[in-house]
C-alpha cells in the first residue's frame, strides 16, 4: 500500500490516521454550523459519521484513501480530510473530502494542514503531481485551494450526481513538483505572517 498511514503534526493542526476513537468529536464538528446541509459539498450530518469513517476506511483497505482527522493542539477532532484518487505507479493523489467545523472555518488551520500534507506528498512521497478538486459553484473551496498555490487545470463539467440530484461541475486543480519550492516558500510566508 502506499501511502502508509502517518501523523503530521504543526502549531495549530494535526492530521492523525482516521479512526472510530474520532467519532463523537466528529459528529460535534458536523453539528457545528450545520454542515450537512450545504448543497455543494458533502459532509455527513452527525448520525452519519460512523458510516461515513468505516466508508473512508473502506477506501483505505482498497487502496485508493488515505483518511486522517484533523486535530486541533489539544487533540480534539475538528473536521476529516483525505489523501484520495490513489494512483500509486504514476505517484499522483489527490488532497480532498476535507471539511472543518465552522468555529475553525478560515483560521490558521486549512492553510497548515494543506501545508503539512503537501510536504509529505513532495518531500516524503516522492509525488509528481498533487489535485484538488471542488464544486465549481463552490468559491470558498476554490478561492482556499488558488491561495495554496494551485494552478488550475480545468472544469469537469457533469462531472457527477450530487447527493440532491444536482449535476456537479468539478473544478480541478494542481500542484506539480517543479512548482513545489516556491509553493512551499509562499506557504511559509504566510503562516509565518499569522
Amino acid at each position: 500500500m502506499w501511502p502508509d498511514p502517518v501523523t503530521l503534526t504543526g502549531t495549530h493542526v494535526s492530521v492523525a490516521p482516521l479512526s472510530q476513537a474520532h467519532a463523537g468529536d466528529l459528529a460535534e464538528a458536523s453539528a457545528d454550523g450545520d454542515l450537512s446541509t450545504l448543497w455543494y459539498t458533502f459532509v455527513p450530518a452527525p448520525d452519519g459519521i460512523t458510516d461515513e469513517i468505516d466508508n473512508r476506511l473502506a477506501q483505505q483497505h482498497a487502496g485508493s484513501m488515505l483518511p486522517f482527522a484533523i486535530l486541533d493542539p489539544s487533540g480534539k477532532a475538528v473536521g476529516m480530510t483525505t489523501y484520495m484518487n490513489i494512483d500509486a505507479p504514476n505517484r499522483r493523489l489527490e488532497i480532498g473530502s476535507t471539511w472543518y467545523r465552522k468555529s475553525v472555518q478560515r483560521g490558521p488551520m486549512n492553510t497548515e494542514c494543506k501545508f503539512l500534507m503537501l510536504r509529505h506528498a513532495f518531500e516524503t512521497l516522492d509525488c509528481i503531481a498533487v489535485e484538488f478538486r471542488t464544486h465549481r459553484l463552490n468559491m470558498q473551496s476554490r478561492r482556499a485551494i488558488e491561495r495554496l498555490g494551485a494552478q488550475q487545470d480545468g472544469i469537469l463539467r457533469n462531472h457527477m450526481i450530487m447527493p440532491n440530484g444536482t449535476l456537479r461541475d468539478t473544478a480541478v486543480y494542481s500542484i506539480i513538483a517543479t512548482e513545489w519550492p516556491a509553493v512551499r516558500a509562499n506557504l511559509e510566508h504566510r503562516m509565518a505572517a499569522g
